[in-house]
C-alpha cells in the first residue's frame, strides 16, 4: 500500500514513517514543497497524481494559531481551499483521502466531550479555516476526516518538547490551567491512521467513511500535562522547575482558545475498533525516546 502524505517535516509525517517501519507492505511517501505547495492550488493535483498512491493522508496544515489571526488569507488557502482540491483529486483517482482536522473547530462551551454530531463553532481563524477544510473534504463522498488534538511527539515543535526545554532553563514555569483537551501522541495517532488506511484500501463499507474523532481517551489541562512532564523528568534525575498554574486571562494570546476541547472517540472505536492509549502512558514512551536521543526516525529536513 502506497500512502502519500502531505508535508515532509511535521510531527505526523515523521510519526507515520516511524510507524511504517513495522509494516513491510506499507510505503509512506511524504510530499511537500516545491512539488506540492498547498498555497499553490495548481500544484496539488499533478503532485498527487504523479505518485500514484493507494491512499492520501492530508496531514500538512497552517497550524500557527496566533499568527493565523493576521495571516488569514494564507490560513484559508492552506487549511480551507487545499483540502478541497486534495479531496477532488483523490475522488478523480478513485482513492480515499484521510484528512486531519482539529478540536479547535469547537467553541469549548460544552460541559462534556464533543462528539461528531455536535455543531462546530470555531472562535479563531485557525479553527474556522480548518472547519471549512473539513466541509470541503466531506462534500466529496468517500473520504475521511479525523479530528485530533494536542499532538506531541519526539519530532517537530510541540508542547512537550517546549516544556522539557523550559525545565532545564527556568526555575518557574507558568502554564494555563483552565483549558482542557486530550493530549495525543502523534506516534499513537500514526499507528491508528495506518489501520484506517488499510481498511479504506480494502473495504468499501460506507460506515468507514465520514467524520471521526481520535484522541487519547482521557483529558487534562495544559498545566496537568506540564506537571506530568516535570514529574517524569525529576524521576529521571533531571531538573524540575516550579509549576505555577494560571488562568488564560494571565496568558493573553492573539487567538482565543476553547476552554474545553475534549473529544468523544466512541464512533471510531465502533467503526474501526481503534482506541488510543491513555496520555500518561504515551507521554512516558515519548519522553523515553526523547531522552534516548534516538527516536524511531530522525526528523526530516
Amino acid at each position: 500500500m502506497r500512502i502519500a502524505v502531505t508535508g515532509t517535516g511535521g510531527q505526523v509525517v515523521s510519526a507515520l514513517i516511524a510507524a511504517a517501519q513495522n509494516h513491510s507492505d506499507i510505503d509512506i511517501i511524504p510530499i511537500g514543497r516545491p512539488q506540492l505547495d498547498l498555497s499553490r492550488p495548481d500544484s496539488i493535483a499533478p503532485a498527487i497524481t504523479a505518485i500514484k498512491p493507494d491512499v492520501v493522508i492530508s496531514a500538512a496544515a497552517y497550524t500557527a494559531v496566533d499568527q493565523a489571526e493576521s495571516d488569514r488569507n494564507m490560513a484559508e488557502q492552506v487549511n480551507a481551499t487545499a483540502p478541497g482540491i486534495l479531496a477532488h483529486t483523490a475522488s478523480t483517482l478513485n482513492i480515499p483521502l484521510v484528512h486531519l482536522s482539529t478540536d479547535y473547530v469547537f467553541d469549548g462551551l460544552k460541559t462534556g466531550a464533543y462528539d461528531e454530531t455536535d455543531i462546530p463553532g470555531p472562535i479563531n481563524v485557525y479553527g474556522r479555516t480548518k472547519r471549512a477544510g473539513e466541509q470541503a473534504v466531506l462534500a466529496a463522498s468517500g473520504h475521511v476526516v479525523v479530528r485530533t488534538s494536542w499532538l506531541y511527539s519526539p519530532y517537530g515543535h510541540n508542547f512537550v518538547k517546549t516544556m522539557c526545554r523550559l525545565a532545564q532553563t527556568h526555575d518557574e514555569v507558568r502554564v494555563v490551567d483552565d483549558q482542557y483537551g486530550g493530549p495525543t501522541s502523534a506516534l499513537d495517532l500514526a499507528n491508528a491512521l495506518l489501520t484506517v488506511c488499510a481498511r479504506l484500501h480494502n473495504d468499501r463499507d460506507p460506515a468507514l467513511r465520514g467524520l471521526f474523532h481520535l484522541t487519547a481517551p482521557d483529558s487534562a489541562s495544559w498545566a496537568d500535562l506540564a506537571e506530568a512532564i516535570f514529574t517524569d523528568l525529576a524521576a529521571r534525575g533531571m531538573r524540575r522547575p516550579e509549576l505555577i498554574r494560571i488562568p488564560s486571562a494571565q496568558f493573553p494570546t492573539a487567538a482565543q482558545r476553547p476552554p474545553n476541547s475534549r473529544l468523544d472517540c466512541r464512533k471510531i472505536s465502533q467503526a474501526y475498533g481503534l482506541a488510543l492509549s491513555p496520555w500518561r502512558r504515551s507521554l512516558m514512551t515519548c519522553l523515553d525516546e526523547m531522552m534516548s536521543g534516538e527516536p524511531h526516525r530522525k526528523e526530516t529536513a
